[in-house]
């Protein structure tokens, strides 16, 4: 019995789920550059349908990246400062995962080769493999690199692309059987996610609710202003 409350400002959508007892209810709207302005909305309506106070939640859930890089930081510092608010343990969940997840859930894929455009003529890459009970496996581990740069296997039967990186796949060097490039991470599958990660105690308390942006040169610059 789990009630978990997730978000997601990491690339041009803007989502809210709350995921309570297995049911899932998510608000999500593709706003680039509205994300501050939107996602306290969302929540406070998704809480508000379901009769909850956030001190009623077991956790907070948030897309940690990659993506773009004030989008991700604007999922952590709200998540932040909810969880400290309530008291809520925090989960990171990745937001080539949340694609990979989508796949399954939506299409039911279970090799999945996730990519999001990460601008600069890069993106933001990785492979997961999926069970029957929604369980991820990363395969391929998370990486930014240019497109040309993106691994395969030998193998291909089987294996789907998802997300905006896919844009670029006349430059990628080899060929999924499916391409979905137009699919953007949605807090719903954060949910879930959040919810297997939490059934196995991996949250972490609300100041190690981190960004993860994997092109540190840019992080690091940012920063530094």
């Amino acid at each position: 019995m789990s009630r978990i409350l997730a978000i997601d400002t990491a690339t041009e959508a803007c989502s809210a789920a709350l995921l309570i007892e297995g049911d899932v209810k998510e608000s999500f709207v593709v706003a680039p550059r509205e994300h501050n302005e939107r996602i306290l909305p969302m929540v406070d309506e998704l809480l508000s349908s379901a009769g909850l106070g956030i001190k009623q939640l077991d956790a907070i859930a948030f897309g940690q990246g990659p993506g773009a890089f004030t989008g991700v930081r604007v999922a952590a510092g709200i998540v932040q400062g909810l969880a400290y608010a309530a008291d809520l343990p925090v989960i990171g969940i990745s937001n080539l995962a949340a694609l990979a997840h989508y796949a399954f859930r939506v299409y039911q894929h279970e090799k999945v080769f996730t990519a999001i455009d990460a601008r600069m003529d890069e993106i933001y890459f990785a492979a997961y493999t999926v069970n029957t009970e929604g369980k991820l496996a990363l395969v391929i581990p998370e990486s930014v690199i240019s497109p040309e740069n993106a691994t395969g296997y030998e193998d291909m039967i089987g294996w789907v692309g998802v997300g905006s990186g896919w844009s670029y796949s006349p430059r990628i060097p080899f060929k999924p059987e499916v391409i979905y490039k137009d699919i953007l991470p949605h807090a719903q599958d954060i949910a879930l996610l959040g919810e297997l990660a939490w059934k196995c105690g991996e949250t972490v308390p609300p100041e190690q609710a981190i960004p993860v942006y994997l092109r540190d040169n840019v992080a690091k610059k940012k920063q530094e202003r």
